[in-house]
């Protein structure tokens, strides 16, 4: 059974995902905004561009790799991202970034997830938006982050992985930021490098 985590709870995911975790896929998914229609009478759907966001960051905090739908792939191979969806339409999840941490350049101590609005809603009218860690091998969720708080913001920085020795440790950040891409975002990570 996977944790539901809540605004600025660790986990260690070795602990959470047992000795095997080598891998690891991080899922966020939405559904579209639905509006009624004058007097209530009919509806119509309002796609969603949501993105996720991989930053990978050094022990000095320097930015070192980032993978997002402009970059699938990190430098050395290791974060590999699904592709953008500009809809959320579909079950499960919309776009996904995968990370195999035993190939993960060992430079990069702290990897940030991130979500931004391309399309500039508030998050507020997003339905159903969730943020999940999955153990690869298995197909077992270690850990889910319900997104779909109300607020007035287009971004959020989600979650983060530090390494600790050789374990890893995830932690739930649920900031809001603004800003249609990640480098909007960059001052509002720092607080959690």
């Amino acid at each position: 059974m996977a944790l539901s985590l809540q605004k600025g709870q660790q986990i260690s995911l070795i602990k959470e995902a047992g000795p095997s975790l080598s891998t690891v896929r991080m899922g966020l998914g939405w559904d579209a905004i639905k509006k009624k229609g004058l007097f209530g009478f009919g509806s119509k759907s309002v796609d969603v561009d949501l993105d996720a966001n991989a930053l990978m960051f050094g022990q000095d905090g320097q930015l070192m790799d980032v993978v997002w739908f402009r970059q699938l792939q990190s430098k050395d191979g290791s974060v590999r991202h699904s592709g953008d969806n500009r809809t959320g339409q579909g079950e499960g999840d919309d776009e996904t970034i995968t990370v195999d941490l035993a190939r993960l350049t060992p430079g990069v101590t702290t990897i940030i997830f991130s979500v931004n609005n391309y399309t500039g809603q508030d998050f507020g009218q997003i339905e159903n938006a969730y943020c999940r860690l999955v153990n690869v091998q298995g197909e077992k969720e270690i850990a889910r982050y319900n997104l779909s708080a109300q607020g007035s913001h287009s971004a959020m920085i989600l979650a983060s992985l530090k390494r600790q020795g050789s374990d890893w440790a995830m932690t739930a950040i649920g900031t809001p930021s603004r800003g249609r891409t990640y480098q909007d975002n960059l001052p509002d990570m720092r607080p959690y490098l």
